[in-house]
């Protein structure tokens, strides 16, 4: 045996446990990352469960017999139930309407070149570094002057246009990786271009359609800024604005609030675990082709 060769076991032997060490932090830094990210929502959730004299006796404490009853008195007595049907309703119709621009455009501007069309880009995509809310101002006297205030479908009209620029550059970027030979075998077959984009080029990008409804969808469910603003009447508030309302109506009454709140958070938590697959795969299907 070599020097060399006598050397050499050793090294990859120390690599091989200075790796093995690694994975092992790495490991023990992410499941404490996931405990500290975890453990309000399982706090909340176990407070919701709780009498109201019960969580303020002890408020870390486990309940001794899960009171229900709370998430049905926030859902009846604060109205949860109206403010969440409104959200669903706006959240719902603007994630849909939103993309459909969105993927429009995004095939226009990803497989077609036409004069203006880099201008028409660089047009859409400024709209990821102007935020939509330095624009208040003319939306309010605009959406007044068209009776649009005070209206779920003005809210529904503002989170569409916000979401297409976010859309537009996610969804331009996976149309330009397809390989043209597609377009170009599909025709040759006889396919127009309807056919063409709806049954073979939308089917390809569905893993980044998910994952743009996906952040629309977050964002939008969350948002708080615009139905302050644009919504007047409390019957068509969405579920943040209402939370306002619900606490300084019951903000004496913690086990209600916790109610309220994981009514607000679980749509958002289900949504991600059924949706996190599709959202990987739309995030590593760039590398991944």
């Amino acid at each position: 045996m070599s020097a060399e060769a006598s050397v050499a076991g050793p090294r990859r032997a120390r690599r091989g446990a200075g790796a093995a060490l690694g994975g092992v932090a790495a490991r023990v830094l992410l499941w404490g990352y996931a405990a500290v990210a975890l453990a309000p929502l399982v706090l909340m959730a176990v407070s919701s469960l709780r009498p109201e004299a019960e969580l303020r006796a002890d408020p870390l404490g486990l309940p001794t017999i899960p009171e229900f009853g709370n998430y049905a008195r926030a859902w009846t007595e604060a109205d949860f139930g109206g403010y969440f049907a409104n959200s669903v309703f706006v959240t719902v119709t603007a994630v849909l309407l939103g993309t459909a621009v969105s993927v429009l455009a995004a095939y226009a501007l990803g497989r077609y070149t036409f004069p203006g069309s880099g201008l028409l880009l660089i047009y859409l995509l400024a709209g990821l570094m102007i935020p939509i809310r330095l624009g208040i101002v003319p939306v309010f006297y605009l959406f007044d002057m068209l009776g649009l205030l005070d209206s779920l479908w003005g809210l529904v009209l503002v989170y569409a246009a916000s979401g297409v620029p976010f859309g537009v550059f996610v969804l331009t970027a996976f149309f330009r990786q397809l390989p043209a030979g597609l377009a170009e075998a599909a025709r040759i077959d006889g396919a127009g271009e309807f056919r063409l984009f709806g049954q073979i080029m939308l089917p390809l990008v569905r893993p980044a359609l998910a994952t743009v409804m996906l952040f629309q969808f977050i964002q939008l469910w969350n948002d708080f800024f615009f139905p302050l603003v644009l919504i007047r009447d409390q019957d068509r508030y969405t579920l943040p604005v209402g939370l306002t309302a619900f606490f300084t109506e019951y903000g004496l009454n913690q086990s209600l609030l916790y109610a309220g709140l994981v009514i607000t958070t679980l749509p958002l938590v289900l949504l991600f675990l059924l949706a996190t697959r599709q959202v990987v795969d739309g995030l590593t299907a760039g590398v991944n082709r």
